[in-house]
């Protein structure tokens, strides 16, 4: 069972504690978290370095996903060039350390919840567990992160010539051609082999985006003539969460630090040069936090 957690003032105390709950409040239609809003666009905005990377490999691998598992051989290419791309990312020496040190730091913080009434023990314990195996998961992937890749030299030279334009034509790289010429189960398959031994990692970090995600509380603001303004009040976020009608043409522009937090809403266009959108909006706002 997936799990959520989010933080909860008891009736008969000031202390904030953490209530974990099932995935129910995950699959909830929108209109049901937020009455106000029937469909909205979810703006989330990383506060730190760290959260920036997790919420970039987020969307690398669910591009991977989507890509192989279609036919086309483009499709196979768009999936094979996000990989690199996942590779860059996770070029760093420590971020493997830094994953495993935050599922231990999550781990340890949960446990200390283990004695309060207001948690439920059985969904608890699932919650540690998830996370136990994202830990033994990850301890068990040799060498560093996409080692596999970076040894095969046929990949290699693909991603060399990936990062010129039009660098990858069929003169160029002649052997590639021909692989994307293969049966598409086969190049699946290719791919699979590729992602696979990379999977402990998405798993790691989608517990904590997870857990992130459904920290914090979330408060109903408006912007006034599309511009909203809050000076800080001390509250630690790493990241913002920030949800506003689909049906508005205007987007969020953020800027955030520990001394304020500036929303201005400014209309959506391909072809104009940024104009507030000098309409009142109405958005919830979420400060998540670790």
């Amino acid at each position: 069972m997936s799990y959520c957690a989010f933080k909860l003032k008891s009736p008969d105390s000031s202390v904030v504690k953490f209530c974990f709950i099932a995935q129910y409040c995950l699959s909830r239609p929108v209109s049901a978290l937020s009455p106000w809003l029937a469909i909205v666009i979810c703006y989330e905005h990383p506060l730190n370095e760290r959260i920036r990377t997790l919420l970039r490999l987020e969307d690398l691998f669910d591009k991977v996903a989507f890509f192989s598992a279609k036919e086309d051989a483009f499709e196979h290419h768009a999936a094979l060039v996000t990989l690199f791309e996942i590779l860059d990312v996770t070029g760093r020496a420590d971020m493997k350390s830094d994953l495993l040190q935050e599922l231990e730091r999550q781990k340890q913080a949960l446990e200390v919840l283990r004695r309060s009434p207001d948690i439920s023990e059985d969904v608890l314990n699932q919650v540690l567990s998830s996370l136990q195996a994202a830990s033994q998961s990850m301890l068990s992937m040799s060498g560093k992160i996409g080692e596999h890749m970076r040894d095969n030299e046929w990949l290699m030279s693909i991603k060399q010539r990936a990062g010129i334009p039009g660098g990858v034509c069929e003169f160029d790289l002649p052997s590639y051609h021909h692989w994307l010429h293969k049966d598409p189960v086969e190049r699946r398959n290719d791919l699979n082999e590729w992602v696979t031994p990379l999977l402990p990692l998405e798993n790691g970090f989608s517990i904590v985006l997870h857990l992130l995600r459904n920290s914090g509380k979330t408060f109903h603001h408006v912007a006034l003539r599309g511009v909203f303004q809050q000076m800080g009040s001390g509250r630690v976020a790493h990241m913002l969460c920030l949800k506003v009608d689909e049906g508005l043409p205007c987007v969020p522009e953020i800027s955030a630090n520990k001394y304020a937090l500036n929303i201005r809403f400014v209309i959506s266009g391909l072809r104009q040069k940024t104009k507030i959108y000098e309409e009142d909006v109405e958005f919830d706002l979420t400060f998540c936090n670790l």
